[in-house]
């Protein structure tokens, strides 16, 4: 099987090409791309708007707050840490955001003043959820935090028992959130008790409070799922396969259909029962704090630097060109379109036409160092190379080589094996080897081009 890695959200790969039998893809240790990155200019958090005031983070150690209607800067808080995926969150008239400093800070937004901070013992890479009087939040201590939004002061702390990077949600009078441990924790609100915890395969990361609709939570996980779950009793509904390098952001619902970007560069669009509908395919990753639909289209960002924008049914329209990955959530602030990018700027672009209207660049630009999105997975690939021949009804086999070739972020490991085990037909897919799930004769709709061409892949 000829097997072309390009377009699997890797660049990298280039025009490498290979005959192979079997891929796979093996998560080498827990992911940890996130603790990595730098100090810099990149913008990576979800901008708000407020009382007219435009406000997000940015790697450079600072909050900004611009006035949207003259541009101009009207306050800048520096922390002593990077503002990564801790998107600002709104409540009176203050803003409260994590730092990879440990603390959680409250500012006043009128004067971008301090109000007060919450220490903890990791980096805070969540957005807060204010409910209640509480401010709820986690923490790469393992700790899920439950605080007093006025004075700062801890209600309660909860131990999951390894990395939280997972943004909480209130519903009703539970508090859900997860945990690099694997788990999603159901815990009360008012005092920290878990009521009950659902297991996944791997890390839960989610930059956005999860999306919760009609008692069914939906979350993505490193073991390549995309999960609904009962909020009652945390009882699996169903899930959904993607790729082969994890999922972490959350899906955005609308007129019933779910629409999920995965960290392959695929954006999904799925039934509210997790059955495909369409699928478009991005240069790189998509770790996306939830697409935006407006319009009759879907706009996002993806690690290629591009945002998109496609039709209901998953065709491409526009795109929009940056020159650094775009880990934002695009948001619709008075009719235009605002997203930050890893180049160091925020901007503003026209909904219809995708073209520029301002541009903010943060206190450098230089961008923040950011590892490769797939590093901590690792490529195996076998080869079968012998030839049977029928000697006296003997086979002779040759002794097994092993061969190991490094590519970019990956590690490839070819094992060779003169033993004949023909197959009358291929386990893989000789088009997707990487993706699964595929649904009855679905068009893809490839983004490499301004001239789309829809591909047709058949159910396994």
């Amino acid at each position: 099987m000829d097997l072309d890695f390009e377009g699997f959200g890797t660049s990298e790969f280039g025009d490498f090409d290979v005959d192979v039998e079997d891929v796979q893809v093996k998560k080498k240790r827990k992911y940890d791309r996130i603790w990595k990155v730098t100090f810099g200019g990149s913008v990576c958090g979800r901008p708000v708007i407020h009382k007219g005031m435009l406000i997000f983070s940015s790697l450079d150690n600072h909050v900004y707050a611009l006035d949207f209607t003259t541009r101009k800067e009207i306050w800048r808080f520096r922390g002593n840490g990077v503002f990564l995926d801790s998107s600002p969150t709104i409540h009176e008239d203050t803003v409260l955001i994590g730092s990879f400093d440990g603390n959680m800070y409250c500012i006043d937004v009128n004067t971008g003043k301090e109000v007060w901070h919450h220490k903890t013992g990791g980096e805070i890479n969540t957005t807060a959820f204010v409910s209640n009087g509480k401010a709820y939040f986690g923490s790469k201590d393992g700790f899920a935090y439950a605080v007093d939004v006025k004075t700062g002061e801890l209600v309660w702390r909860y131990n999951t028992g390894d990395a939280v990077t997972s943004s909480p949600i209130v519903v009703g009078e539970k508090m859900i959130i997860g945990s690099f441990s694997g788990f999603i924790y159901c815990l009360e609100a008012e005092t920290g008790k878990e009521i009950w915890r659902f297991k996944s395969g791997a890390e839960i990361e989610n930059d956005y409070p999860f999306l919760v609709h009609n008692g069914i939570m939906y979350f993505g996980s490193f073991d390549n799922n995309l999960y609904a779950i009962n909020t009652e009793n945390g009882k699996e509904v169903w899930r959904f396969r993607t790729g082969k390098y994890g999922n972490c952001g959350i899906p955005t619902l609308h007129e019933n259909v779910l629409y999920y970007g995965s960290r392959d560069g695929i954006l999904y669009a799925l039934t509210l029962e997790g059955k495909e509908l369409w699928r478009f395919q991005t240069g790189k990753e998509i770790i996306d704090k939830g697409p935006l639909v407006h319009n009759e289209k879907i706009y996002f960002g993806a690690g290629d630097g591009n945002v998109y924008c496609l039709s209901l049914d998953g065709k491409e329209l526009w795109r929009f060109q940056t020159n650094g990955g775009v880990y934002t959530s695009v948001v619709l602030i008075e009719g235009v379109l605002c997203f930050g990018s890893w180049d160091c700027h925020l901007y503003l672009a026209d909904p219809e036409t995708g073209e520029e209207i301002w541009r903010f660049q943060t206190s450098t630009n230089k961008p923040a160092l950011l590892p490769e999105p797939f590093e901590c997975f690792e490529l195996e690939v076998k080869k079968d190379t012998g030839v049977e021949e029928a000697v006296e009804g003997e086979k002779y086999k040759k002794k097994k080589e092993e061969e190991s070739v490094s590519l970019s972020d990956y590690h490839v490991t070819s094992e060779y094996s003169s033993e004949s085990e023909y197959k009358q037909k291929s386990d893989y897919d000789t088009t997707f080897v990487m993706f699964e799930g595929i649904m009855e004769e679905e068009s893809i709709w490839i983004s490499d081009s301004k001239g789309l061409n829809p591909q047709i892949l058949m159910q396994k």
